[in-house]
Formats: C-alpha cells, structure tokens, sequence
C-alpha cells in the first residue's frame, strides 16, 4: 500500500494514488508505504530515485546502518515504533520503520500499518499550519511516538494495580498466583518494550539534532521531545521496581500456600507417630506378658488408644493455633 500526502494550508491531504500517472502528477511532502510491492518500489525509483531498502535491511540494527547519509545527500534513519493495541489479539511489539529523506520528501517503509501514524495523518488534517515542511512531518512522528509510549505506560500502571489487588486479597489461591504471574510477565515486556522504544527514539532525534538538520522551531521541538523521553524513563524504572515488588509478593505467596501444604503433612506424620508406635508394641512376635492378649475387650482396646493418641496431638496443634 502507498500513501502519499500534500500539504494544504499546513495540513496533510492524502491523495488517492491507483497508478504510477497519479504519483508522478503530485508533489508530495510524505510518501507511507506500508509492505509496498515491487510495482510500487519502482513506481518510486523511477519517479523519485529513490531505493527503498528491502525487509532484511530495514531490520539491520547495526548503529552504523541506523543512521547515516548516502553519497547522494540522500538521509537514512530505522526507528523502532511501538503498537500497543488493546483491541489487538497479539501482544504488544515494535516495528521498525526505514525513514528516507530525499527531494524535500519524507519517504517511510514498514511491513503493517502503525498507530503513531494513524494520528499523525488524523491530527494533520485537523490542526492548520502544524507542518510546513517534511522534517516537521518527521518530528511530528517522533513525538507522537513519545505520546503514545506514554499511553502505553498508563495502561501498565492500571494494569498492575488490578494485579495489587488480586495479589493483596485474603484468599490468594494457587490458581490466582499463576494469573497474577501471567499478568505481570506480560508488563514487564511491555515496559522493557517500551524503554527500548524510547532509547532508539532518543538515538535518531540525536542524530537530526546533532546534524544540524532541523531548522530553530524543529530543533526546539527536538528538545522537548527529547525531555519527554527523560521523564518517560524515570516512570519505566518506577514500573520495573513495582513489577519485581509484585513478582517477589507473588511468589512468597506461592511459598506461604506450599508451606501450609507441608504443614499439614508435618502435623499428620507426628500425630501418627503414637498410634504407629501402640501398633508396633502390640506386633511383637517374642513371648511376652500382655494382660490384653487375654482379655475378650483387648483387640478393641488397642484400636482405641491407638485412636486416642492420633488425635491428642491434632487437638493440642489446634489448640495452640499451629493448623492455622
């Protein structure tokens, strides 16, 4: 799929594009092509000479293939994008976006359409004289990204405080501890997710800044994009010491839950410790003097003292609170 955007009034204007004639007739300021096909790679070698970089390339995560500037003037960057949609079945991952700029153009390539830029171009067409010209296209992607993260962080923090209740509720079974892990395994990737995100972001703003590729507004844009990262750190760090706090109160649960398991079998193995040692007195096989051997009531006398003595020892553990 090709997307291609003019600027009107300082808006974004997407043009319907069906064919190689109606790409050549505009003068866009953004081309979006989202997995494009080989017909649409030479549409735009032909018409623009530029070469989009192929699926391998665009994932090369090599610092030196990240960013750099072709022989031709021509700018590269790759930055990571997060998509985080709740409405999504998958879970939340990044995808890696290959920016060109070239001919006063901001061309994008990725493999599947990306919320960032679904508000972008919504925002664009919304709010007259944001864009002037394709860097601000390009800034505006970055710090929505910012923006988005941020949302992204939000939901953590709502998440996790659902699993501080369930974790913190007077019954907390096996089976709510194995949720609650699920729960905040799933976090702690979307939070590292979510930093790593934010790393590369700070990277490839950097790397414009220190270019001196941006323009006074754009570069103080840049910075302000760039303190909204620095925030966004400290609330992952925070996330990440709430996440283990979780993650170890989870567990000891789990401890808790087996250790009165093993209690039991504790108590039960001391309480049948008197009945075993009556039957084994009783068992003897040497002649000896037992009065019970005798007696009519001797057989049942055994089994009751043998009963008597397993449960003594359960009423004193019970009495002393050691079943609790």
């Amino acid at each position: 799929m090709i997307n291609v955007f003019v600027l009107h009034n300082g808006r974004l204007s997407q043009i319907h594009i069906e064919s190689r004639e109606d790409l050549e007739n505009t003068l866009p300021v953004w081309v979006d092509l989202t997995d494009p096909n080989e017909e649409e790679r030479e549409w735009v070698k032909g018409i623009y000479g530029v070469t989009l970089p192929g699926e391998d390339e665009v994932k090369d995560i090599e610092a030196s293939a990240r960013y750099y500037e072709a022989d031709n003037g021509d700018l590269h960057l790759r930055t990571d994008f997060l998509i985080d949609d709740d409405d999504d079945d998958e879970p939340a991952r990044t995808v890696t976006v290959a920016f060109i700029l070239a001919r006063e153009i901001l061309f994008s390539v990725h493999t599947v359409d990306l919320p960032v830029f679904r508000l972008v171009r919504m925002r664009a067409r919304s709010r007259p004289g944001s864009i002037a010209d394709y860097k601000d296209v390009l800034m505006d992607l970055y710090a929505t990204d910012a923006e988005y993260s941020a949302d992204a962080l939000e939901g953590i923090y709502q998440n996790l405080e659902e699993v501080s209740r369930a974790v913190l509720q007077k019954d907390f079974s096996d089976q709510d501890a194995a949720v609650a892990l699920n729960a905040i395994a799933q976090e702690e990737d979307l939070n590292g997710r979510i930093r790593r995100n934010m790393m590369d972001t700070r990277r490839a703003v950097s790397f414009l800044m220190r270019g001196r590729l941006l323009n006074a507004e754009q570069f103080e844009e840049a910075r302000q994009i760039l303190r909204d990262i620095e925030s966004l750190d400290g609330h992952t760090s925070f996330l990440f010491d709430k996440i283990n706090f979780l993650m170890d109160a989870t567990v000891g649960f789990i401890n808790i839950n087996q250790n009165k398991i093993i209690k039991i079998f504790s108590v039960a193995s001391v309480a049948f410790l008197p009945p075993t040692l009556i039957a084994s007195i009783y068992g003897m096989n040497f002649k000896v003097w037992f009065p019970e051997l005798e007696w009519s009531l001797g057989y049942p006398f055994a089994l009751g003292l043998m009963l008597v003595s397993a449960i003594t020892p359960f009423w004193y553990f019970k009495h002393r609170g050691w079943l609790k």
